[in-house]
């Protein structure tokens, strides 16, 4: 599908293997929002989907995103540009490790999809593999941009798989990020936990708010929160 449509904005993916999947629509959706963030940077931005559901969201006046891949970065440049928040929207074709060279701005909130699949695995599909593999973009990479980037009282938020959480938790810890609230994601009730959503802050929190969260009960039927989750943006919902 070559355009998918939300309530308030539309997103064209014709050029490029990162297609609008669940994870970034969770993230989008999940992330934290009520210290009000001013400014947010999207690192690895795919289509766009992420930054474009926190303009929907959330009042910041300044939502950068970052693209290294050159058709997806034209990709989010036009579904920006097509939205009703262009004008708050920017987006940088770069690495992280370029952009965080020079740093200019703070950010009261960082949020990341970022490549998974570290294990051995390739496809014929450079550009897909480049989207879904790890060493694109290292966690390290990610801790050490929000330990840099973000403001006094920002957040980070990720989503990761399962499997990864505690090895990114103790890398955040290290830069002194510490963990504020963590949802574990089932596809189904009887599925094994698939994704982890954390956000982290610099203030250590005493207690880490901590919950579950199923997608479906059926095949393409879901549980009321994954819609009350997601209802602003779903045009079925």
């Amino acid at each position: 599908m070559s355009l998918f449509s939300f309530k308030q904005f539309s997103i064209k993916q014709d050029k490029t293997a990162m297609k609008v999947g669940t994870d970034g629509v969770l993230l989008g959706a999940w992330t934290p929002i009520q210290h009000n963030p001013f400014s947010i940077l999207d690192i690895g931005a795919g289509t766009g989907i992420i930054a474009l559901m926190l303009a929907q969201r959330t009042h910041a006046e300044q939502i950068d995103a970052l693209e290294i891949d050159e058709d997806a970065y034209e990709q989010a440049v036009e579904n920006f540009e097509n939205s009703p928040w262009g004008d708050r929207l920017f987006c940088f074709h770069a690495g992280l490790d370029e952009f965080i060279e020079e740093p200019e701005d703070e950010y009261d909130l960082i949020v990341s999809n970022p490549p998974f699949y570290a294990e051995d695995y390739k496809t014929e599909n450079e550009q897909r593999d480049l989207a879904r593999f790890q060493d694109a973009m290292p966690f390290e990479e990610i801790v050490e941009a929000a330990d840099l980037l973000l403001s006094e009282n920002g957040i980070l938020a990720i989503i990761l798989p399962y499997k990864e959480e505690e090895k990114f938790i103790a890398l955040a810890k290290e830069a002194e990020l510490y963990p504020i609230k963590i949802t574990h994601v089932k596809g189904t009730p009887t599925s094994s936990i698939k994704r982890s959503l954390l956000a982290f802050s610099r203030n250590e929190t005493a207690k880490i708010e901590i919950d579950e969260l199923t997608i479906e009960i059926d095949r393409h039927v879901y549980t009321p929160a994954y819609i009350e989750l997601t209802k602003d943006f779903y045009l079925k919902f």
